[in-house]
């Protein structure tokens, strides 16, 4: 959740001024799920200082009163200190600042049941097929229950075209002449054992072969070391990391740790694509240098369409794709209250601080823990190398949609993510009692295994 140092760098100050406020307001609306983090950049060369320490003075400015807290240069000695399996030779000092930490996957669960609560009618596991069309125009969508294969059709005044790399597929449903919207961008992140990363700040690496930043950021009690930025062809819902890329990452973060990574230290790894907006007529145009601002486009159909943007600004991208909707559609004009709205679970940042994987249920977390004064059987672990205990599994299928393995050890916790064998080890049990949770049978749960751990073993090797 940042405001983009290196956006900064390459004088895009109207996206770093949205960024920074945006992560602001996160911080302040979901403080259980975002928090700040120390970042620091190892300098090795005397001009690195005045450039990173002026530069970053300038990113503490533009956050004004929102800003997290002030950066400031830090000696050889408090360098080392805070990293202590930090590259020590030539190393000069540092230079340390501030940005927001957050889960994505939590946060979207979240930002879902907030929806609900405020009157939304949320569906998981339901496909868009086609648009409903009268008089040439967009009325409405069919779509289909993934579980049941049951086909339904809903009427709309409005739709809104929110699918992210997927946009341009649902854009082509309206017009089958549409122009393509989205670039999508590849990027790679690796993950390790803690080892890595002693101490609790995160490391910008300043240089890479590409031009890039990479990032060695402390995660759920890993290490997590990216990012790549690969243009791709097209969309894909289970990307897959290609063996260049992990060269990329492990080449470059060895640059800046004591103890080099190496392909059979990664415990997982993963790739997500960046919905970019395509710029008219530059096929080809490397992904690093496409702004990361966002677009929302009208087709002469009226499907809404938003493109382009990063998590850190999707409630501004969110604000003008409902002002450009609300128009549309004829809709009462009403002013926008998620700047200032609380997300669901909050809870004060100044309460008793808890577990890593307990906090994320923010105010929750006390009706998750009386699951387990129910029955103890909910208060064991996952598996020795995970965080979680199998109450996650319990409150993800009644609270949080949670309809599959996957669901649960994908994206209700991150165990996926954070150690792919061990997530494997743990699908047979988190089968078993999500069939009890959802009334499946034995069939079912031998489905479920099988299907999660092929999965699972694309987070395992890279493909060549």
């Amino acid at each position: 959740m940042h405001g983009g140092v290196r956006y900064l760098e390459q004088g895009d100050i109207p996206l770093v001024l949205e960024a920074l406020r945006e992560r602001g307001l996160m911080h302040r609306n979901a403080p259980h799920l975002v928090h700040h983090l120390s970042f620091i950049v190892p300098r090795y060369q005397w001009w690195e200082g005045p450039f990173f320490g002026i530069g970053l003075k300038v990113y503490d400015a533009l956050a004004g009163k929102l800003n997290l807290a002030p950066s400031h240069l830090l000696s050889r000695e408090e360098t080392m200190a805070r990293i202590p399996n930090i590259e020590a030779e030539h190393l000069l000092g540092g230079v340390e600042y501030f940005d927001g930490q957050f889960d994505d996957a939590r946060l979207a669960i979240t930002l879902a049941r907030t929806a609900v609560h405020h009157g939304a009618c949320a569906l998981n596991h339901s496909r868009v097929t086609g648009l409903a069309k009268t008089d040439g125009l967009v009325s409405g969508v069919h779509f289909t229950d993934v579980e049941t294969g049951t086909d339904y059709q809903v009427k709309a005044r409005v739709v809104v075209n929110a699918t992210g790399i997927f946009s341009d597929e649902i854009r082509l449903m309206d017009d089958a002449k549409a122009q393509r919207a989205v670039q999508p961008s590849q990027g790679v992140h690796l993950v390790f054992d803690r080892s890595f990363l002693q101490g609790d700040s995160a490391v910008m690496v300043p240089h890479t072969d590409d031009g890039r930043v990479l990032f060695v950021i402390p995660w759920h009690g890993k290490v997590l070391v990216g990012t790549t930025d690969t243009p791709m062809d097209h969309a894909d819902l289970e990307p897959r990391a290609m063996k260049e890329e992990i060269g990329f990452i492990l080449r470059n973060a060895a640059r800046y740790l004591a103890r080099d990574p190496e392909e059979k230290d990664i415990l997982a790894v993963f790739a997500g694509q960046r919905p970019l907006v395509r710029p008219p007529g530059k096929d080809g145009t490397a992904t690093k240098a496409i702004s990361r601002n966002h677009e929302v486009l009208v087709s002469d159909g009226g499907l809404v369409t938003i493109v382009g943007g990063k998590w850190t600004t999707y409630r501004q991208m969110a604000e003008d794709t409902l002002d450009k909707a609300i128009t549309l559609a004829g809709l009462e004009d009403r002013a926008c209250v998620t700047e200032n709205l609380q997300l669901h679970g909050w809870r004060s940042p100044n309460a008793e601080p808890l577990p890593d994987w307990l906090a994320v249920y923010g105010s929750e977390a006390a009706d998750v823990l009386a699951l387990v004064q129910e029955d103890a059987s909910l208060g064991e672990f996952l598996h020795p190398r995970l965080p979680y205990q199998m109450v996650a599994v319990v409150q993800a299928a009644r609270q949080e949609q949670a309809r599959t393995v996957e669901d649960v050890l994908s994206r209700r916790t991150r165990a996926l993510l954070l150690d792919a064998r061990a997530a494997i080890e743990s699908a047979p049990k988190v089968a078993v009692l999500l069939a009890k949770e959802l009334g499946r049978d034995k069939a079912w749960v031998e489905a479920q295994v099988a299907e999660f751990t092929e999965l699972a073993k694309g987070y395992l090797q890279p493909e060549s």
